[in-house]
């Protein structure tokens, strides 16, 4: 017999290709709710076919925190625990006999582990998510990226289990252009909140407003609380892309080296100077800044790791290099790394056949 009423909860909009598996990996609540804003697909009607209690609402203006306190509204207010997802992610199965074993009475809040980006069935960028809590002593706040607020008259008691995993497979071809909009609107209402001021400036890179993205960025680092060195770290890295786009090239690589001496325990940094420098043909420091990256063994268990320091990039770029100084036994010895990462990649294979050519040239 269960110790739990367990309710997951989540916001739909046209989510009919991810229904199926994502009601199979959630079954294992007691009850379902969806909140669906406004679906013109199949979501509603495949959701009721599978048993899942779904109510319909159109929230104009849009906001994803409204949004979120709206969908867990349904959720009975006799729910020990409540799960948060959206419909393209996966619990992976035994969640709930996991959650039952670490949950106690008083807990409030748990931390969990969470694949944000899989390639090839191999997490790149994986974290800690905290969407299962308790049902009364929450709420959802911020227009976009929204997060849970802790609102209880008690102290918030968190647990961590590396044994609940969310995986997340998004959809690539949905549109996230409300974003930014949602973003200003985000740090209009709160302008000394870091971590939105840090994502406003990423999303005006991502819209190519290089400018804006700096000044942004640049607030971010000046404010008080800004004291989490990965994301300073990653606010330097945004900013010196976007003085590359803005061709000050000098500026760029001032920004890499404060975010190398900001956070020298992460890849990241190392990697966007390694990238900066084959751009502009300095084959020496692309080698020099790739070593230094692989010298980090550990990977940080947080979102702000870029997928590039993670993949196949640290070996291309060091296999291209070495075969250019015609020091072909490495540049083959780095190729085949990239390509136990990535052996479907045709790029990396066609380097690799030139590589071998060229040697064959040498030893003829």
């Amino acid at each position: 017999m269960s110790k739990y009423k367990v309710v997951v909860y989540a916001i739909s909009k046209n989510e009919e290709k991810f229904v199926d598996r994502w009601v199979d990996s959630m079954k294992e609540a007691d009850e379902i709710y969806v909140l669906d804003t406004g679906s013109t697909d199949k979501t509603v009607e495949k959701l009721k076919k599978l048993n899942v209690n779904v109510s319909q609402k159109i929230i104009d203006p849009f906001r994803f925190d409204t949004a979120r306190n709206l969908s867990l509204e349904l959720v009975p207010i006799d729910t020990d625990i409540c799960v948060c997802t959206d419909l393209d992610e996966i619990l992976i199965k035994g969640w709930r006999k996991e959650l039952e074993k670490i949950w106690e009475q008083n807990t409030t809040r748990l931390a969990y582990n969470y694949n944000w980006y899989i390639e090839n069935n191999v997490p790149k960028v994986n974290f800690y998510i905290e969407k299962i809590h308790n049902r009364c002593d929450y709420k959802w706040t911020h227009p976009v990226h929204e997060i849970l607020e802790y609102i209880g008259s008690k102290n918030e008691i968190k647990k961590t289990t590396d044994n609940i995993t969310l995986n997340h497979y998004p959809d690539h071809t949905k549109s996230r252009s409300n974003y930014l909009n949602l973003l200003e609107l985000s740090v209009k209402e709160n302008p000394m909140d870091d971590r939105n001021m840090h994502y406003l400036g990423r999303e005006y890179m991502y819209h190519k407003k290089w400018n804006k993205s700096i000044d942004t960025l640049i607030k971010h680092l000046k404010l008080p609380t800004a004291t989490w060195k990965d994301e300073r770290c990653a606010s330097m890295r945004f900013i010196a892309r976007d003085y590359q786009e803005l061709g000050r090239i000098e500026e760029a690589r001032m920004w890499l080296n404060k975010a190398i001496k900001e956070a020298p325990y992460l890849r990241d940094p190392y990697i966007e100077m390694a990238l900066l420098e084959y751009r502009e043909n300095n084959l020496e420091e692309v080698k020099k800044y790739c070593l230094e990256a692989l010298k980090i063994k550990s990977h940080q268990k947080t979102y702000i790791n870029e997928i590039f320091s993670w993949d196949h990039t640290i070996y291309d770029l060091l296999s291209i290099s070495y075969f250019y100084e015609k020091n072909i036994d490495k540049a083959l010895f780095y190729i085949d790394k990239a390509l136990e990462i990535s052996p479907n990649n045709d790029r990396l294979k066609n380097n690799k056949e030139i590589f071998l050519e060229y040697k064959n040239t040498l030893t003829n």
